[in-house]
């Protein structure tokens, strides 16, 4: 019996539990902490004016936090389901699991969960990934695979997507992600640069950088779409089938496209037709600058030494 990088490899191994990806929770936990801290601060805010920069802060914060989430999320194309198949190549243990495919921009993630999780006294919970963005080898990451000898399941929907299965989807998914990503990042500094242009005296150049961040966002989701549906092989895992769809990040940042289309266009046309409506949500000022209300007593200061230096009235009288 030999060993495999410290392992041996007829001896149960440390088990992958499914979990969140660490980027993206970095990602969520950064805008989290932004808006707590815009949160703590509101209170000083007075007036009205409060809720329209709660309303601006949070708007902003969320586009900017899903634009990035969605780079580094697994759910763009999902797809999943519970069946009896064998548990390892060339056996004939079977087990009762749930299998998960999750695509996203930078490659696939595999989840194998036992139901129940305690089967043929193992611990069966995988979570898989296998990259292909600039820098990654799939096929190697599969080869490694094949030699740790993880469970079936997991090693059938990895091979449908390595560069030399009969399905050819490697490279269709992987330029999706590749044009995908690139155009949500683009879309991300537009973002950038709308909230800049927003805080400044020149909001329908803002207005113009949220149209412009909404586009690219929709053109990562229209890419995505386009290359990415190309049909997929039949995936049978024993007597069940699995089939993708879109996932909630695809429908996230499809929304978020548009939100930014309607917020860029609602800019520009207060812009023109209400441009004073538009200062007061910009500059959130409710009546700090108005005049006096109507019927309201004027501001009246008086000083009390006044009188004492107030000019005598002198009589000047000439005598010829």
């Amino acid at each position: 019996m030999t060993l495999w990088d410290g392992v041996l490899p007829f001896y149960p191994q440390p088990r992958h539990a499914a979990g969140l990806s660490v980027p993206l929770l970095i990602v969520i936990l950064v805008f989290l902490v932004l808006a707590a801290s815009f949160l703590l601060i509101l209170p000083g805010i007075r007036g009205h004016s409060r809720w329209f920069w709660l309303v601006r802060i949070l708007l902003s914060l969320f586009i900017g936090a899903e634009i990035v989430a969605a780079h580094f999320s697994a759910e763009w194309s999902v797809g999943s389901v519970s069946t009896k198949t064998s548990y390892k190549a060339f056996s004939v243990e079977r087990v009762r699991a749930h299998v998960g495919l999750h695509v996203g921009l930078e490659g696939v993630n595999i989840t194998l969960t036992g139901t129940p999780v305690q089967q043929l006294n193992e611990t069966i919970d995988y979570n898989e990934q296998f990259i292909w963005r600039v820098g990654q080898n799939y096929a190697e990451a599969y080869a490694e695979a094949l030699e740790k000898g993880l469970p079936y399941p997991v090693l059938y929907l990895a091979e449908k997507f390595t560069p030399g299965s009969p399905c050819g989807v490697y490279r269709q998914y992987r330029l999706a992600g590749h044009y995908a990503s690139a155009t949500l990042w683009v879309a991300f500094c537009f973002w950038l640069l709308s909230n800049l242009l927003l805080s400044m005296p020149v909001p329908h150049y803002g207005g113009l950088a949220l149209l412009i961040t909404g586009a690219f966002a929709l053109f990562s989701v229209f890419a995505f779409a386009s290359i990415s549906s190309v049909p997929l092989c039949q995936l049978r895992l024993g007597s069940s089938e699995l089939t993708t769809h879109y996932g909630a990040a695809f429908w996230i940042t499809l929304a978020t496209g548009v939100l930014c289309l309607l917020l860029g266009a609602a800019v520009l046309s207060l812009h023109y037709t209400r441009p004073n409506a538009l200062r007061l949500f910009l500059e959130g000022s409710v009546k700090d600058l108005e005049s006096p209300a109507k019927g309201s007593s004027p501001l009246i200061l008086s000083n009390p030494l006044h009188k004492q230096f107030r000019a005598s009235d002198l009589t000047i009288s000439t005598n010829l």
